[in-house]
């Protein structure tokens, strides 16, 4: 589940980058940069979150959240530091959170759990931008079912419109899709026990395809075609579904990648994102 980790190519990406990066203005920063580890935002012990802001930084500063993946059950915001690294080296002007969640059980599904925590996530930027001297507009860049609870999130329960890019890479996006649903396959089968086996009703409310809207933010989508978790169809579908509603977005498919990749893909990968957030997170 831990991909985009051990990243063999990132000094070479890093090199053939920083060249281009944004110069800084040869004046004193308006503010100093600041850092946080480990900052609460609820009562529960994995309700933390990191925080890394740019010096120079103004209320137009943009934040890129990051949101793990690990299935709702697993997984730590450590599996997001090499996403970290390449944002903080590629676009040292972008603000980026790398939050943990409430984990799902048997007993504690992760809807609205998960989500809720998200929204308390971003409602903590919004009420501390002043102090911490940043808009409250947001980005974000979600891995597995991380990127689905970004895509749902972003596309359901932005109710201020907050969010100006959304990057999924393997996320689950529609639980009623028949490669999901009718399937015998016990790791699939295993998603409905999880969020409780479901109505349809219910899978349509937590799924990115049937939440997104025309007015659903910049999406990203990347897939691979040798997936052994996500169908093929998920991101073929959203691909298909966003065209539909007008939303702009990029679909990467990768035909021989599974669940995660690394080398040349693994750069293209970073390079669209990297785009993405050029265009839509560090334009004021």
């Amino acid at each position: 589940m831990k991909a985009l980790k051990n990243i063999i190519f990132l000094s070479l990406f890093l090199t053939l980058y920083l060249g281009c990066s944004k110069d800084r203005a040869d004046t004193e920063p308006v503010v100093e940069a600041y850092q946080a580890l480990n900052v609460s935002y609820g009562s529960d012990a994995a309700q933390v979150f990191d925080i890394y802001l740019p010096e120079n930084r103004t209320m137009t500063t943009k934040t890129l959240i990051l949101i793990h993946g690990g299935s709702w059950v697993a997984g730590d915001k450590a599996d997001m530091n090499s996403v970290r690294v390449f944002i903080s080296a590629l676009h040292p002007n972008v603000g980026i959170i790398n939050m943990n969640y409430r984990l799902a059980g048997l007993n504690n599904a992760p809807f609205p759990m998960q989500i809720d925590d998200i929204s308390a996530v971003v409602a903590y930027l919004s009420e501390n931008k002043s102090m911490l001297t940043i808009s409250d507009d947001v980005g974000f860049i979600g891995l597995s079912a991380g990127a689905h609870l970004s895509m749902l999130w972003s596309y359901a329960h932005d109710t201020n419109s907050q969010v100006d890019m959304v990057c999924s890479i393997v996320g689950p996006a529609n639980f009623t899709d028949p490669a999901y649903y009718e399937s015998t396959n016990p790791t699939y089968q295993g998603l409905y026990l999880l969020f409780g086996n479901p109505s349809i009703e219910f899978l349509e409310s937590v799924s990115p395809f049937h939440t997104a809207t025309a007015s659903s933010p910049p999406t990203q989508l990347f897939y691979g075609g040798m997936d052994p978790l996500v169908p093929n169809s998920q991101g073929a579908d959203m691909d298909a579904r966003l065209t539909e509603l007008g939303v702009t977005h990029q679909f990467q498919f990768y035909p021989e990648e599974g669940h995660g990749w690394e080398g040349p893909n693994q750069i293209d990968t970073i390079t669209k994102i990297s785009t993405y957030i050029e265009t839509y997170i560090e334009t004021e």
